[in-house]
């Protein structure tokens, strides 16, 4: 297991001046520093919601001081292997949504694409605006050694998190400002506009000025509403629903009280399935009537394009290293998680005799549902995940379990390890990337817990990128 902050019993070279201030600060300090920090957390409204509750009651989003730390050298090769993977994405949902070269080359298995329900048939031979399905891309990124950290899976259509990476920032902040005036680290502030930038960059053909953008939002209910909120606060857009937009012969709109208003640009936060009952799920209640023959029409941008979710899919993301080859003709600079993919025999067969070794995942699971840690699974639950996998194996790859690395949080009036992974947040748009320099660690607060997931227990850092 690999710890962040001590190697060979002592402390790496960029935790000295955070452990110094840290360190050894008195149990009443971090208890009076704790309740501040949760009442900011209480004033702000940082919440979630968990879709399992009964009462689905919205939890503010726990938060440990104690920083994670990322050198300068560390973030170049994350930055530069999360572009190299970001430019891959899209090159592969232009292809296989034209011409399917990797397809046609046997690089990737066409029942992968074609059966998947993620692959949108109606977005065939459609150009998006400049290319660009997926124009922000939040990888998760584990690390297991000294040696340098691999992706674990991609989130292309409505990653997560970003708002969390934000306000971590503005709360240690208000914490420990003298802290981070000694330490030199980079900001991240200025990823809304960098944001409102990449979807301003990727307009429709038929919008000939200035773009008018909103965030479509499933509405309050949804586990994260409040980041959608805190973007469209900070970028200076509307926050819409479905009952707040209609489309009048192919251009949409957006009530006002002064009348409506054309709309060029949806971020979207909602499924595909849900965005237009005439073109995908006729029982959305949230969806607009005609918004994909607007889109269609070119009068529209919808963002993340509709079908991009094909490239969050967990048995393509194991073809990952193949599509930077074949589109970039590169070898890729982050490395994949070692995954076995039970539609094919043999590896079905290895996952099958060694599950106890392995965390079993169903390829369109996300939050840490459907997931099996086998050396922390009952006998039971066991045997019904290899019936599951024998039943329907396209629907599961297995990776190993994997001993993440640590970073301490403050348990009580002392620091213990707790495992960590970490999902920057890479934006594209028509012709640039960027990546602000940080990103959202979330930590198993639970002792030995490798779940870092806010609706399964886990909680969230602050990334601190040391400036150079």
């Amino acid at each position: 297991m690999f710890n962040e902050v001590y190697h060979n019993q002592k402390i790496r070279k960029h935790y000295q001046q955070l452990i110094s201030a840290m360190g050894n600060l008195p149990s009443d300090v971090i208890r009076k520093k704790k309740q501040e920090a949760e009442e900011t957390i209480r004033n702000i409204g940082i919440t979630f919601s968990v879709y399992s509750d009964l009462d689905a009651r919205e939890r503010l989003i726990p938060f440990d001081m104690f920083p994670r730390i990322i050198s300068s050298a560390e973030w170049k090769k994350i930055n530069d292997g999360i572009v190299q993977r970001a430019l891959a994405i899209n090159a592969f949902l232009r292809d296989i949504y034209h011409t399917g070269e990797i397809l046609r080359a046997g690089i990737i298995p066409k029942e992968l694409v074609y059966q998947n329900p993620a692959f949108d048939v109606k977005m065939i031979g459609f150009d998006v605006p400049h290319h660009i399905y997926a124009p922000i891309i939040g990888s998760d990124i584990v690390r297991t050694s000294k040696e340098g950290f691999s992706v674990l899976e991609d989130n292309c259509r409505i990653p997560s998190g970003v708002s969390y990476m934000i306000e971590n920032r503005e709360i240690m902040m208000r914490m420990f400002p003298e802290i981070l005036q000694q330490i030199k680290v980079e900001g991240v502030d200025s990823y809304p506009q960098h944001l409102l930038n990449t979807l301003c960059s990727l307009k429709p053909k038929n919008c000939y000025g200035e773009p008018n953008v909103v965030l479509l939002t499933p509405g309050p209910m949804n586990s994260a509403y409040y980041e959608h909120s805190y973007l469209a606060d900070t970028m200076g857009i509307e926050l819409v629903q479905g009952t707040d937009l209609f489309v009048d012969d192919g251009i949409t709109y957006m009530m006002t009280t002064t009348g409506p208003n054309r709309v060029d640009i949806i971020y979207r936060r909602i499924d595909d399935k849900f965005l237009d009952p005439l073109s995908y799920d006729n029982s959305s209640l949230i969806g607009i009537p005609g918004l994909f023959n607007s889109y269609k029409s070119h009068n529209l941008s919808i963002l993340s394009a509709p079908g991009s979710g094909l490239a969050d899919d967990k048995a393509i993301y194991s073809y990952m290293p193949d599509i930077i080859r074949f589109y970039q003709g590169e070898s890729p600079i982050l490395d994949n998680i070692c995954t076995w993919r039970c539609h094919i025999e043999d590896e079905r067969k290895y996952v099958l005799d060694n599950i106890t070794k392995l965390v079993v995942k169903e390829v369109h699971g996300a939050g840490g549902y459907g997931m099996l840690i086998g050396d922390r699974a009952s006998k039971n639950n066991i045997n019904k995940f290899k019936n599951k996998i024998k039943n329907n194996p396209s629907n599961y790859i297995a990776q190993p379990i994997l001993n993440l690395s640590t970073v301490p949080i403050f348990n009580k009036s002392s620091l213990e390890q707790r495992h960590v992974d970490f999902r920057p947040f890479c934006l594209v748009g028509q012709n640039f990337t960027k990546l602000v320099s940080g990103g959202l660690t979330r930590v198993a607060l639970k002792k030995g817990s490798l779940v870092v997931n806010s609706s399964q227990g886990g909680g969230v850092k602050d990334t601190w990128v040391l400036a150079e």
